[in-house]
């Protein structure tokens, strides 16, 4: 999670003016906060979150030791496959999130019988990632969601329009149990090239060798 710092700034004989920081992370907050206030000309310190979220610097200090035990800088990768013979698919997640100053990896794949072509099962990967999500109880933070099916991506942010039932099916079980998790959304297509850990976990699904784990990096 990134933050900013809005401080009220009054200088002699000037009237006091509000100043805001540019996005930071909190591990440079307390500094910046006792550097302004050693100014001397500081009135009041509030710290903003991404999520729209204020509080002042008594309140941010007593959230703080809440904050550090709960995930942070969360990033999602997922990709889906499907095999036309088996008409079977295989799906993959890698979660990327901080705790503290600790960093952890939860890689997990899934072999889904019920799906009917690939295009499917990328929308199934994304869900099932979300309900990872759940699992690791990851609520109102913003989440940086990569994978390579760029049709997805585009479509969730609004760029582009879905014409398929069964995909806007998906979509909406998707926005739905975002939307439940009160998470905030940044999506990023990336080339498949980037995606190489949730392509490898779809494809050992398919091939029946399941992978559910999460390590400290």
């Amino acid at each position: 999670m990134n933050y900013k710092i809005l401080w009220k700034y009054k200088a002699p004989k000037m009237d006091t003016i509000l100043l805001e920081t540019e996005w930071i992370s909190e591990k440079v907050i307390d500094r910046l906060m006792d550097d302004f206030i050693k100014t001397g000309r500081t009135v009041d310190i509030t710290i903003l979150d991404e999520m729209g979220n204020e509080w002042t610097k008594k309140e941010y200090i007593k959230l703080k030791k809440t904050i550090e035990l709960e995930p942070s800088n969360i990033i999602v990768y997922f990709d889906g496959g499907y095999d036309l013979e088996q008409k079977v698919a295989g799906i993959g997640i890698v979660i990327y999130y901080d705790k503290g100053d600790k960093h952890f990896r939860v890689r997990s794949n899934y072999r889904l019988e019920e799906l009917e072509s690939n295009n499917e099962a990328e929308y199934a990967a994304l869900y099932n990632a979300i309900m990872l999500l759940e699992e690791l109880n990851i609520r109102h933070m913003p989440c940086t969601i990569k994978g390579d099916s760029h049709g997805v991506l585009k479509q969730l942010s609004g760029e582009w329009p879905c014409f398929e039932k069964v995909l806007n099916q998906w979509l909406d079980r998707i926005e739905s149990k975002i939307k439940k998790l009160g998470i905030k959304p940044i999506y990023e297509p990336i080339p498949r090239s980037n995606n190489k850990e949730a392509d490898q976990l779809a494809s050992q699904a398919l091939n029946n060798k399941i992978v559910h784990s999460q390590i400290e990096l």
